[in-house]
């Protein structure tokens, strides 16, 4: 492992290695709106702190540039810095999941950051500088622990999938959707599964076959593994990588391809149907706004369909018939409904959700089986 960099405050960096193994390893969930029960005892607020004499500082996972999952969160913090322009900001990419993380959020205490933000679950590493920093507000992205000055959220990434899902069941000449993963992790179970699962709702002939990369970033795996999965006959492509190397493979092969995270049709645009876009703009300036106002207090958040993750606008080649029949779902969605309902198979046949049974957000949020249909993940 290399080691880490000194430190730089004048353009607001903590540099940092540039070893990531698996983001979004640890999981649970609730939303701008819902939210999960705390025990007992009202959760403790923290002091109001003047703007100027604030510092804010956020953990990332992945370099900004990544084009994916750390440039959506950047952006967020972008917004942060233009909401208030006299705190004081600073963040390390690329933090690496082992002892070095929980230095660096150890660092960012003693520097006088009064809230931290890491945009990864990063467990007990943060967890448990949190706990000797009682002052300090932390949030963690796709985490699982709440406690007094720690909370943790996520988005629904689901719903969007499920709509975008919709789409591809109805263009599909094959039947056969391919998903280029990651790590047999919830948040990608979450992906693919509701993918799957619009696309059955329409077409219930689709099947999925799903390739691990193991990274979040890795343009020649990921083009290799679409290579694959379009010579098997997989006409739509879909995955939850932060690049476009498997919309560059659709392109060039005249098939369909869904993406994450941010737009990317520039990448593929003949190919491209839509993707899960995520904006964190917005939740990062309230979070901070309250942190500054004294009235933040530690609690479970989901970031929901139009409210922090959505599909993109339809690409120039989606049929009109079949974005609208999407987008019908999606405005059920958005009134509240939830296509998540039994019956729901596993990929072995076992019933896992009975009929008239609705898996929660919470239930999504930990999924860790691969639906009827899907093979590859587990």
């Amino acid at each position: 492992m290399q080691r880490r960099k000194p430190v730089s405050k004048e353009n607001g960096i903590f540099s940092g290695t540039d070893l990531r193994i698996g983001r979004r390893l640890f999981t649970a969930g609730a939303a701008s709106g819902l939210l999960l029960p705390r025990t007992g005892r009202a959760a403790a607020r923290l002091a109001p702190v003047a703007e100027e004499d604030a510092l804010i500082a956020f953990g990332h996972t992945g370099p900004v540039t990544d084009g994916g999952w750390t440039t959506a969160h950047d952006l967020g913090v972008q917004a942060v810095r233009r909401t208030f322009p006299k705190l004081r900001s600073v963040y390390v990419e690329s933090i690496p999941y082992s002892a070095d993380a929980t230095r660096i959020f150890r660092q960012f205490v003693a520097e006088g950051a009064q809230m931290v933000i890491c945009t990864s679950g990063y467990g007990d590493f943060i967890k448990d500088v949190a706990d000797r920093a009682p002052d300090v507000a932390f949030m963690e992205c796709n985490g699982l622990a709440v406690t007094d000055n720690l909370a943790w959220y996520y988005i629904t990434h689901w719903y969007a999938s499920y709509v975008i899902g919709m789409v591809a069941g109805l263009i599909t000449k094959t039947n056969r959707l391919g998903f280029v993963g990651t790590f047999p992790i919830p948040s990608v179970y979450a992906s693919v599964n509701a993918t799957l699962l619009g696309a059955q709702s329409v077409n219930p002939a689709c099947t999925m076959q799903s390739i691990a990369i193991n990274s979040w970033f890795d343009p020649q795996a990921a083009t290799q593994a679409a290579l694959a999965l379009a010579d098997s006959g997989c006409d739509f492509l879909c995955g939850i990588t932060d690049e476009p190397a498997y919309l560059r493979v659709a392109e060039q092969r005249g098939i369909k391809a869904a993406m994450w995270n941010l737009s990317m049709r520039a990448f593929g645009p003949k190919a491209y149907v839509s993707g899960v876009v995520l904006d964190f703009s917005h939740f990062y300036v309230e979070q901070v706004r309250a942190r500054l106002a004294g009235t933040w207090t530690a609690r479970p958040q989901f970031l929901t369909l139009g409210h922090g993750v959505d599909r993109d606008p339809w690409g120039e080649t989606v049929p009109r018939e079949a974005a609208a029949r999407a987008d019908e779902m999606r405005d059920r969605i958005l009134a509240g409904y939830n296509p998540f309902r039994g019956p729901i198979y596993d990929n072995s046949g076992k019933l896992r959700v009975p009929s008239g049974q609705v898996m929660t957000d919470f239930d999504i949020y930990r999924w860790d089986w691969g639906v009827r249909g899907m093979t590859g993940l587990g």
